[in-house]
């Protein structure tokens, strides 16, 4: 059989874009290298904006809401600030959320082989001949979502797009009650930590944004948790990668797409990848229909999408984010205090603002390292 379109990565892009597929009547295999259901290293934040993109209820995937959220300098001079009149912040756990989004691909048709790497691909003529540890599978399109450390980038041809570290802690925390998110700055250089409830347990994550490869960051987790007061040597710490926006870039070559981590989209303010690894698999998904159609011009218009789409709002996020990760004290006692600062993050993660919405005000400060309205 030949596939109208093969997509390579079960994560949020591969998922979204095998469903949205599946649901405009186009033959989909999914393939993803691991058995599902499986862990992702992920803090685990889903902006509630992303149900806009599909017609199911997310509930089952979720496994807290959150509708406050927290800050401290270095553990320190804290914030605390509701999100009135906004949808709470959804915090999942990969592992579900992910798999969630697979059933959903699978009950509009698509196919899924779990636990399938490829090992390579080749163009031929028509149509991607894409090889497997199992049996080699054709599609007359190919979407790479297969993350931000996956191969089909390099194979494609794609230009390499530079990587950071991120970490993720673990912790069992049974009996949580409707606690806060929360975000430290100061105790990691040129980046923050986070820490956000489930249902029983916590997720602790550390990331960087400009600089080296930034600390030991498995270790700053540790620490973190300790002096939090929570029982880090019961949690497990795992490391993962981190594909940060970093400039529009062509997402199109012959009969093919990049979606997801894999595409380098990630939000370089706040790492911020979920929404927009659906958001890349959602227009992807269209993309190839439109392709499929007999459109001549729908592959590249998608790299044009994204760019205009995504890309244009996320200069301002990296230009934010290099002022305050420059000076972050100053752009947390000016800027994360200031009362409306915890409404513009939210608003921006729920899609009711961007960041170019915050931009002049942001850079008329950057002087002075004072940068309103971001957490």
């Amino acid at each position: 059989m030949v596939f109208d379109c093969i997509v390579v990565g079960a994560g949020p892009a591969g998922a979204a874009a095998a469903y949205h597929l599946a649901q405009r009547g186009r033959s989909v295999l999914l393939l993803e290298k691991h058995a599902l259901p499986r862990y992702k290293p992920c803090a685990g934040g889903v902006s509630p904006a992303i149900a806009q993109w599909f017609d199911f209820d997310f509930s089952p995937a979720i496994a807290q809401k959150v509708d406050s959220i927290g800050y401290t300098w270095k553990l320190e001079d804290p914030v605390s600030a509701k999100l009135d009149n906004l949808e709470p912040m959804w915090m999942v756990q990969r592992d579900v959320f992910d798999h969630f989004l697979v059933k959903q691909a699978q009950q509009q048709g698509a196919e899924l082989r779990d636990n399938t790497a490829v090992t390579g691909i080749e163009f031929k003529g028509d149509r991607w001949l894409v090889k497997t540890v199992g049996e080699p599978v054709e599609g007359r399109y190919l979407i790479a979502a297969d993350g931000a450390e996956g191969p089909m980038a390099k194979w494609l041809g794609f230009k390499d797009s530079k990587v950071r570290p991120g970490a993720v802690l673990e912790i069992p925390m049974p009996g949580l009650d409707q606690p806060d998110a929360k975000f430290e700055f100061g105790l990691l250089k040129n980046g923050y930590l986070s820490t956000f409830p489930k249902q029983q347990s916590y997720s602790i994550a550390a990331a960087t944004f400009r600089g080296g490869d930034g600390d030991d960051l498995q270790k700053s987790l540790l620490d973190y948790a300790a002096k939090s007061g929570l029982n880090a040597s019961a949690g497990k710490t795992y490391s993962h990668a981190l594909r940060l926006w970093d400039g529009n870039q062509k997402l199109h070559t012959q009969n093919a797409l990049l979606a997801g981590e894999a595409a380098a989209i990630v939000d370089p303010l706040i790492a911020e990848g979920v929404r927009p690894s659906i958001f890349t698999g959602v227009k992807a998904a269209a993309a190839i229909d439109q392709a499929l159609g007999g459109n001549g011009n729908a592959l590249e218009d998608y790299t044009r999408i994204i760019a205009e789409e995504w890309g244009a709002d996320m200069v301002w996020a990296q230009r934010i984010a290099g002022a305050f990760y420059r000076f972050p004290g100053l752009g947390y006692k000016q800027g994360i205090k200031r009362p409306a600062a915890t409404r513009y993050f939210a608003q921006i993660l729920c899609g009711q603002m961007s960041y170019s919405d915050i931009a002049s005000t942001a850079m008329k400060r950057l002087s002075g390292g004072l940068i309103p309205g971001m957490g």
